[in-house]
């Protein structure tokens, strides 16, 4: 379990393309977010913004080392997006951690992707296929087959499209608390009411859903014992109940009465 780094993000519009896109020069944030989303339920009836069009505004992850257990946002409230992305990929570069998400090959990489290419961010390690380090050859951050990113999603499925399920869901099926503080559509209005606090505190929570089921698969395909399990689940409890932070106390209260 060293260096596993379970990891969720947020993302808002990108107005700043919109504006480009769409010629909306002298139209507030508001208006244009308003006519992205228009523009996309003509395309497609729904209102999800293709992946481009998506800034992030929240990253929160849950580290596992051999230090011990973390859960965290990267940055601060006020952090500028290159910052939160220039924060990611440089534990990467350091760490070379086991990346666990949820729908991660489908949306939170490809956005990172973007946004690193956006602000000129290099990650090399993420991006090593084994050109300068062999090890990376058979077993890398993008091949789909590879252990290095774990898209829990992706693989409980079988890699089906009809297998896919929500991280709610599968969160709820074992015990844990799901959702809690908002959604992910409730992020857009929760940025424009300067609420970012709890965007982030809610990006926790799903990194904490995500990592939780991790450790259940890894009891599935044996890289934990019960006995492992059990001592991984205890490390997060011990690591909730230690923090002052109300939204994983309150996590931990749920997954205790999710338990019971």
């Amino acid at each position: 379990m060293l260096h596993c780094l379970a990891f969720d993000i947020e993302t808002i519009p990108d107005t700043e393309l919109g504006r480009r896109l769409y010629g909306l020069d002298g139209l507030d944030d508001a208006a244009v977010a308003e006519f992205m989303f228009f523009r996309r339920r003509q395309q497609t009836g729904r209102d999800f913004l293709p992946l481009p069009q998506q800034r992030v505004v929240a990253i929160s992850v849950v580290l596992r080392s051999g230090e011990g257990l973390r859960v965290w946002s990267l940055g601060e409230a006020e952090s500028p997006e290159h910052e939160l992305i220039e924060r990611f990929f440089d534990g990467i570069e350091r760490f070379s951690p086991v990346l666990v998400s949820w729908n991660g090959s489908g949306f939170d990489l490809p956005v990172l992707h973007y946004r690193a290419l956006r602000h000129g961010v290099a990650a090399p390690r993420y991006w090593e296929t084994g050109d300068q380090d062999s090890a990376f050859r058979w077993n890398n951050y993008l091949n789909r087959f590879h252990a290095r990113h774990t898209d829990l999603m992706d693989v409980l499925s079988g890699y089906q499209a009809a297998g896919r399920a929500r991280l709610e869901e599968v969160a709820l099926m074992l015990g844990l608390p799901g959702k809690m503080g908002m959604s992910g559509a409730e992020v857009w209005p929760a940025w424009q009411r300067g609420e970012i606090p709890a965007i982030r505190q809610y990006c926790e929570t799903d990194a904490l859903n995500t990592y939780l089921v991790y450790l259940e698969f890894e009891r599935l395909r044996g890289g934990l014992d019960a006995a492992g399990l059990a001592a991984e689940q205890a490390r997060v409890r011990e690591t909730l109940a230690d923090t002052d932070a109300p939204h994983l106390q309150a996590f931990l209260a749920a997954w205790q009465a999710g338990e019971a």
